[in-house]
């Protein structure tokens, strides 16, 4: 059901707040009680066909079924569409490499629909574009129409600006948050009942790993936190990507929250993507965590990095935690989930999973979390570890 790690959880969580402890205060009552644990199902599946619909409709009934999460209510997804829709690898759709195929998305719909959602919308934020999210998947080469046929009642909301909304909502992250106090988002993530990450399983040069967790730095707008905002308020449209998330260049407007810890500030990238990444799951939890992985990628999660290849690991994994579903994608994936900042995947990064760990998400600890479905062992397509340039120790450096 599960394998053994070689590090334990006491050792584990040691690292980490050492880590940590030198350079930022701890959040509060980050060691006041165990994080959560979930179970996990995995299945496996070679191609996208209409069997995706029956092997996740197994999974998804593994982990107790759908109706009681879902009936009556509003589901948001976030979809991983990364990059510009015209990013390919060798003339391959991007559904093929670094986006979740749609007979993924469609097959989730489906089932979410089938189990009584009321109404179920489907977010992303587009590089660089206030363009509906529809037109986006337009330029490649996708027909959104389809996934208005999958269930009643199906959205689309562009989450890279204020959209459809007046105001942006305010996310506080429980226990104070690594890098931020709060975050401000599109009131999608706050208008629903029901938050799924739907992501693709690859690697990240910057973050080791890119599953249901990274997926949600892409909830945060860049009229607030991109490379060119205005100081006080929001910008009207995006421009460019986030940054300042990774190399903390500059801090967001004067409206959203600020930072933890100013006099602190770090601009080393593999300090600060994972710190953000379990602020936001913390800050927005994820109620269900699905990841493809049937067609991908390695060596980073976009085509256009150097010694990216495609790979078939035939895998879907999905769970109630996305800390934990993430764990066992990792383990999937060949990698030890409770590694710590320089062994794979995170030679040149904190571990992600272990921050959102201290949040009181859920743990990575593969001896808490029950496999279902496909074992572990049975699942396993061991990735290269990625190469990661943004190394050393982190410094105190002043506030941008």
């Amino acid at each position: 059901m599960t394998r053994k790690t070689g590090c334990s959880r006491r050792e584990f969580l040691g690292a980490i707040a050492a880590t940590a402890g030198a350079y930022m205060a701890r959040p509060v009552e980050a060691f006041s009680r165990p994080a959560p644990a979930s179970p996990v199902t995995i299945g496996l599946c070679r191609e996208y066909t209409p069997h995706v619909v029956d092997v996740l409709s197994t999974m998804f009934d593994q982990l107790g079924g759908l109706e009681g999460l879902v009936r009556g209510r509003t589901v948001a997804i976030k979809l991983n569409l990364t990059g510009d829709a015209t990013d390919r690898f060798h003339y391959m759709p991007p559904e093929m490499t670094h986006w979740v195929h749609p007979q993924v998305i469609w097959a989730t719909v489906h089932l979410l629909g089938r189990a009584g959602a009321r109404r179920i919308r489907l977010l992303e934020s587009p590089m660089s574009t206030v363009e509906p999210l529809p037109e986006f998947m337009v330029h490649a080469g996708w027909e959104p129409r389809e996934f208005l046929s999958a269930a009643p009642c199906v959205e689309f909301e562009n989450t890279n600006y204020l959209g459809s909304f007046k105001t942006y909502a305010t996310f506080w992250v429980p226990n104070g948050g690594w890098l931020y106090k709060g975050y401000d988002l599109n009131q999608s993530y706050k208008d629903c009942d029901v938050f799924v990450s739907l992501a693709k399983l690859k690697e990240h040069t910057t973050a080791g790993i890119t599953l249901s967790m990274k997926n949600c730095f892409g909830i945060t707008p860049c009229t607030i936190y991109g490379d060119d905002v205005p100081e006080d308020e929001p910008g009207l449209f995006p421009n460019g990507g986030r940054g300042p998330f990774h190399g903390g260049n500059r801090l967001p407007p004067k409206s959203a929250p600020p930072p933890v810890d100013p006099h602190g500030w770090s601009h080393v990238p593999g300090y600060r993507v994972p710190r953000v990444t379990a602020d936001l799951v913390a800050a927005r939890p994820v109620h269900l965590a699905v990841i493809d992985g049937i067609h991908t990628i390695t060596g980073g999660e976009l085509p256009g990095y150097k010694g990216v290849r495609t790979v078939h690991p035939g895998v879907l994994v999905a769970g109630r935690n996305c800390v934990c579903t993430d764990a066992v994608a990792t383990a999937v994936m060949g990698f030890n989930p409770m590694s710590m900042h320089g062994t794979p995947p995170f030679q040149a990064c904190d571990n992600m999973m272990a921050l959102a760990e201290q949040l009181g998400v859920g743990t990575p600890d593969l001896e808490r979390i029950e496999v279902l479905g496909t074992p572990i062992s049975k699942a396993r397509f061991p990735f290269p570890p990625v190469f990661q340039s943004f190394g050393g120790l982190y410094t105190r450096r002043s506030p941008s």
